[in-house]
């Protein structure tokens, strides 16, 4: 029985920020974003879209009611939690209308968060083959105003329907992780973003890439040679290109390390466009690659490196399945060009804006039209969400 990803899908913003008009307000020059990070672009979430409206968009286009009814798990992976009890999955559940006995949590370890997620929704189907496992990466990347961590920013969230007999991705049993307790990236409960030791954080990202990876391979006696294409997680694109160079075989013939480096950069367009979103932006890389390359083929392996800082890594593979591109998208580019491009000033007000309660702990908001799915009012402090039903 082979077990993997059924269905993709994504979703994020309606707003973007262009990176050269940030540079220019912030005087620095545009090329330290475009080519310092291979940036171009960020989504930008205003108050009524959080990571249950984007991962309940990202979902709702890909099920079917057949898997709404075969669905018995939804995993909702994120660092920007909305509330501290109750699970964004549970809110997501009810607005999908999935059937009512499946089990619906939230998980966390910074970005690596979904990679966990489908270690786990694998282990569910190999017990319950009939069924299917929700998996969604829905995150807001949110620095400060003017800091070096602002270029990096994103909103977005992927949706992993988890199956037997997968039509885009079978997975292989042959998952490699690493712990270490370090402080690159961190956000207390009392910090709205997070603390970062950028330089810190770069170096343990490289470095448990190069260790996990010599450890995968003497235990899969596996090489780059045996791969098509390499997806990494996606903080900002170049970090992950700094990440390809440390791993690339210089022995390998150079039409192979060519295929490779194409492949990485396939892998990168939709991030170069959203930014970082955190838990789902490796998974964002391998949407990207699929939808982008012009050299997979059915059988292909691929390699996936999951990174959350704190740190915890993962290295693992999956097979191209036959008939995996009738499965994806053809304009996701086309669609990404029609978000609204936001000015300096409206960008620093999205970014500073709260939702003001008043004493009974309610507050009702609007502007969400556009939007698949939004969070209209709070009512005596809990989050109302609907389905926002478009006019024709």
């Amino acid at each position: 029985m082979t077990i993997g990803i059924d269905k993709i899908g994504f979703a994020t913003s309606n707003y973007v920020l262009k990176l050269n008009d940030l540079a220019a307000a912030r005087g620095t020059d545009p090329d330290k974003l475009s080519k310092g990070l291979l940036l171009k672009e960020l989504s930008i979430a205003p108050l009524t879209e959080d990571i249950v409206t984007l991962g309940a968009a990202a979902a709702d286009p890909i099920l079917t009611a057949e898997d709404k009814e075969k669905i018995d798990m939804v995993i909702v992976a994120t660092e920007s939690g909305i509330d501290q009890s109750k699970a964004a999955a549970v809110f997501v559940h009810g607005l999908l209308g999935i059937q009512p006995f499946a089990r619906s949590f939230e998980i966390k370890e910074a970005c690596y968060g979904a990679t966990a997620a489908l270690d786990y929704a694998k282990l569910h189907i190999e017990k319950h083959p009939d069924s299917k496992v929700l998996v969604l990466a829905s995150d807001i990347a949110k620095y400060g105003i003017n800091t070096p961590g602002e270029p990096t920013q994103g909103a977005g969230a992927i949706s992993m329907l988890i199956s037997s007999n997968p039509r885009i991705l079978a997975f292989n049993d042959d998952n490699v992780a690493q712990t270490r307790d370090v402080m690159d990236f961190w956000r207390p409960n009392y910090s709205t973003t997070p603390y970062v030791n950028g330089l810190y954080s770069t170096q343990q990202y490289l470095d448990s890439l190069k260790t996990t990876w010599a450890e995968y391979q003497k235990r899969h006696k596996l090489a780059l040679k045996d791969f098509a294409a390499y997806c990494f997680h996606l903080p900002y694109p170049k970090l992950a290109l700094k990440g390809l160079n440390k791993i690339m075989d210089k022995s390998l013939p150079q039409e192979q390390q060519d295929q490779l480096r194409k492949n990485f950069e396939a892998s990168i367009l939709y991030s170069q466009k959203v930014g970082n979103i955190y838990t789902g932006s490796l998974f964002l890389g391998l949407l990207s690659l699929l939808e982008n390359s012009d050299n997979l083929k059915a059988g292909d392996r691929i390699a996936l490196f999951g990174y959350g800082s704190g740190a915890v890594s993962e290295i693992f593979s999956a097979n191209l399945v036959e008939g995996y591109e009738k499965h994806l998208s053809q304009t996701r580019l086309e669609e990404l060009d029609q978000r609204q491009a936001l000015s300096i000033p409206n960008y620093e007000r999205i970014f500073f804006e709260e939702a003001e309660l008043d004493a009974e702990g309610n507050a009702s908001f609007s502007g969400y039209e556009e939007q698949s799915f939004a969070l209209a009012e709070i009512a005596e402090h809990q989050r109302k969400y609907i389905k926002v039903e478009k006019s024709s």
